[in-house]
């Protein structure tokens, strides 16, 4: 299967999704450098996908999805902090927690196959 464009990668659609949740979940937070930290989290973990795939080299795009990867433990990291300092719900933690560790399987599937 060849990917003609990094929009086209599922782990980089649902990051965007995964974003724009936490920049709505966190919009009106005040403990601005908690915020500043998982928006700058969350964004990286698209970010690298993108820089990646632009290489175009499948060792280089690896290392990118693996800075990826890290990047979804630390929104998870992240989410967990938000959760006992009463930012977000059980239920909006859940979702975080969801939809992270679906992009960092499928960061991995993608590492496997290059």
């Amino acid at each position: 299967m060849k990917i003609g464009s990094f929009e086209d990668i599922i782990s980089w659609q649902k990051s965007q999704y995964l974003a724009k949740l936490i920049y709505e979940l966190f919009r009106n937070n005040k403990d601005y450098g908690f915020k500043d930290q998982i928006q700058r989290a969350v964004v990286s973990i698209s970010n690298n996908i993108a820089e990646g795939f632009e290489r175009k080299s499948n060792n280089e795009f690896k290392q990118f999805l693996f800075i990826a990867k890290g990047s979804c433990g630390e929104v998870r990291s992240m989410a967990n902090l938000a959760l006992s300092c009463r930012y977000v719900s059980e239920k909006d933690f859940k979702d975080i927690q969801t939809k992270s560790v679906e992009i960092s399987k499928l960061l991995s599937g993608l590492i496997k196959t290059l």
